[in-house]
């Protein structure tokens, strides 16, 4: 078995850890498990680092469990929030846990025949049957309210760094994190919780409860820092939002490019934490890179690894195309083999104009299109000059004639004429 916790050290990946943590890992292979909040039906890239955690964990001998919250999802943690979450219904989690479960067997391996396969467990199915009276008498006697009102996330709560007060219902979220422990340690063994460092608090009075309650010491904790960038900015937010690992909120292709346009210390940080690489790979791609940072040897290389784990081969060989359709020296043929949906996002941003569909099934003159029916020349002798000085391509390949008219066959997905004047000055008609 591999060292895990020294594998987190050297990848940054390491923020606290309990006395006896290390000792355990090196002495079995250990059963850990990190909870996942169902709020929504895709995990996004801020879940990223808690998920390679269970990579990591798995590849080095141990045995990981991914927790979907059901239960504590439909109350909301407190740690970082201003505010109360919506509760969601029973059919909306089980909906969110089946995606969530398929994004999951991207990193993990739940279907080997060794004893550290992954496991998929939910909260809910324990603690829907269990009582308030009962959960009060088990648990809710052993854990003080000072104990409770110690924890960094609920302090934050009451001392007004944020707006609103706690509900009772919030106050004992931490309770019911502390109880999936015992849970877990009861019934799968597992001997410790992983989490973000905002976690910590929940995570130790989980360990304090299984001592209580079983009056064992081996449960263990550890956790790793909250991913920022460079700049001090939150990681994983873009003006859009955030970074969805399903392809139905981000694209590979946007995906592709968020991972490929980070900065280059956050692209050293980076590298270490969301791929599989070895430390001597690693170290070799830092070493050529600051040797040549304009090429950015580190973002190509970490854009590569995540979107092929998280995505596929193929899409992020289509995502390469797409971004040398923009940036590079793409082919004419490497256009019409993009999808609409990265066709426009290739192009958000560029001017954009619509001509009637109808007239281009007639074609029409290439002057009249440029400068009357969009606005791409102001006027047409411009345009004249800069098609003859070879300045103008229609779809990748350039504009020969002033006279050949240009019609519907020239559409790439039977909707879209892409001009390029220039080398930088793109323009997007559409033809409705």
């Amino acid at each position: 078995m591999k060292n895990f916790v020294e594998e987190l050290k050297w990848r940054g990946m390491l923020h606290d850890i309990m006395p006896g943590t290390e000792e355990q890992l090196l002495k079995e292979s250990t059963t850990a498990y990190v909870g996942i909040d169902p709020t929504a039906d895709s995990l996004h890239i801020g879940h990223l680092c808690g998920i390679m955690m269970l990579r990591h964990l798995q590849r080095c001998g141990h045995k990981p469990i991914a927790l979907i919250g059901g239960a504590t999802g439909m109350i909301g943690d407190p740690s970082g929030k201003s505010a109360e979450r919506n509760l969601l219904t029973e059919e909306t989690l089980r909906h969110n846990q089946e995606c969530i479960k398929k994004q999951l067997e991207k990193f993990l391996d739940f279907n080997s025949n060794e004893p550290n396969a992954a496991e998929l467990v939910n909260n809910y199915d324990w603690m829907k049957d269990f009582t308030f009276l009962d959960f009060t008498r088990e648990v809710g006697k052993l854990i003080t309210v000072n104990y409770m009102m110690a924890k960094d996330s609920v302090k934050k709560r009451f001392n007004g760094e944020y707006s609103q007060g706690m509900s009772f219902t919030e106050f004992t979220y931490q309770l019911l994190q502390g109880y999936d422990f015992v849970y877990l340690h009861e019934h799968k063994n597992c001997k410790m919780q992983m989490g973000g460092s905002d976690q910590w608090g929940n995570i130790t009075t989980g360990t304090e409860l299984i001592r209580r309650m079983t009056g064992k010491e081996d449960a263990f904790a550890l956790t790793c820092p909250l991913i920022t960038k460079a700049d001090g900015g939150k990681f994983g937010k873009t003006e859009s939002g955030n970074i969805w690992l399903d392809r139905r909120y981000t694209t590979p292709y946007k995906f592709y490019q968020f991972w490929l346009n980070v900065a280059d210390n956050d692209a050293e940080r980076y590298i270490k934490i969301f791929t599989s690489l070895e430390k001597d790979e690693i170290e070799a791609l830092i070493a050529e890179h600051q040797q040549a940072p304009h090429m950015r040897l580190l973002q190509k290389r970490l854009a590569k690894e995540v979107t092929i784990m998280v995505h596929s081969e193929a899409d992020y060989n289509a995502a390469v195309e797409a971004s040398n359709i923009l940036f590079g020296n793409a082919t004419a043929d490497a256009l019409h083999h993009i999808d609409e949906e990265t066709l426009l996002q290739v192009f958000e941003g560029v001017p954009q104009f619509t001509i009637s569909k109808s007239e281009l099934e007639q074609g029409i003159r290439p002057l009249d299109l440029l400068a009357e029916k969009t606005q791409i020349f102001p006027s047409k002798g411009e345009a004249r000059k800069t098609i003859q000085a070879g300045g103008v391509s229609l779809n990748k390949e350039k504009l020969n004639s002033i006279d050949e008219p240009i019609d519907a066959k020239a559409l790439l997905n039977n909707k879209y004429l892409l001009f390029q004047r220039g080398k930088k000055n793109y323009y997007l008609v559409t033809a409705e």
